[in-house]
């Protein structure tokens, strides 16, 4: 049996993913396929290379560091999350990622990411992590209106989640047969309208089709949350997500409100890993 496990993003709502995440890895529980939207990309990949422990820490080392998240860096660069610390600096000179563990583990790692010019969902599948493969995370984790579009070959793209925020269908079309949602929102969390049509209208202008995908994102993402759960009741599907919402911002500073969110995965993550273990199993 093909065992998958689906990362939904949601910015530093992802601490709750890592905390997750790490008690599977201390726990010795794997996958064979992975799929990671946006921060379920940028703090799944750990998964992959082995690292328990490894997000939230430097989460919560470099939470008031201007070099990794300002407006600063926005009005500089045009990314809130600085492109050359984030993706290049952080992880070969800061707070190392284990390259080699990546590319040995043979979990295979999907990223989402979203094409600017036709507004639909693209899935790559992320072998080194490194080099120019590096940008297809840094796509997929780029949030729109405060991140510029990002250019691999001659198209451009912004964040998975826009276009696919919780990718079980595209994981059951690889062939897996019983596959771990992760979400970062409580089960009776329903998404409503984006509030900011007019400034995503006139901040993608150059993307018609994107913009038609971002105003139907509510529909897009409440459709996918109910087939999750009806997946479920199945026995296809194993759901864990927050027990209520998890109260902290997108772009959370505070190394406090970081390890809060995080435990709170790490208690989900201990309180079902053997009723996981059972799923995969029967």
């Amino acid at each position: 049996m093909t065992r998958g496990l689906v990362l939904e993003g949601g910015a530093m709502r992802g601490m709750f993913t890592c905390g997750v995440l790490d008690v599977f890895m201390e726990n010795g529980l794997e996958f064979d396929r992975a799929v990671g939207v946006s921060a379920g990309a940028t703090f799944g990949c750990n998964f992959k290379s082995r690292q328990p422990g490894r997000a939230i820490r430097y989460n919560k080392t470099f939470a008031h560091d201007k070099r990794y998240c300002s407006f600063s860096s926005l009005i500089k660069t045009g990314d809130i999350f600085n492109v050359k610390f984030c993706y290049y600096d952080l992880p070969q000179k800061y707070d190392l990622f284990d390259y080699k563990a990546y590319r040995e583990n043979p979990l295979e790692f999907y990223v989402v990411v979203s094409n600017c010019q036709t507004g639909l969902p693209e899935y790559h599948n992320l072998k080194n992590c490194d080099g120019d493969e590096i940008e297809w995370m840094r796509a997929s984790a780029s949030m729109p209106l405060v991140s510029r579009p990002v250019k691999i070959g001659e198209k451009f793209y912004l964040d998975g989640g826009m276009t696919d925020s919780i990718p079980l269908k595209f994981m059951e079309s690889t062939g897996c047969e019983k596959s771990l949602v992760i979400l970062t929102q409580p089960r009776d969390f329903v998404k409503k309208p984006n509030k900011a049509r007019l400034l995503i209208k006139i901040a993608l202008r150059k993307y018609p089709k994107l913009i038609a995908a971002m105003l139907n994102r509510h529909v897009m993402y409440n459709d996918e949350t109910k087939y999750v759960f009806e997946r479920e009741k199945s026995g296809s599907v194993f759901v864990i997500c927050p027990q209520k919402s998890l109260e902290i911002s997108r772009t959370e500073r505070n190394p406090d409100e970081l390890e809060r969110v995080y435990q709170e995965g790490r208690a989900e993550g201990l309180r079902q890993i053997e009723a996981v273990r059972k799923f995969f199993e029967s």
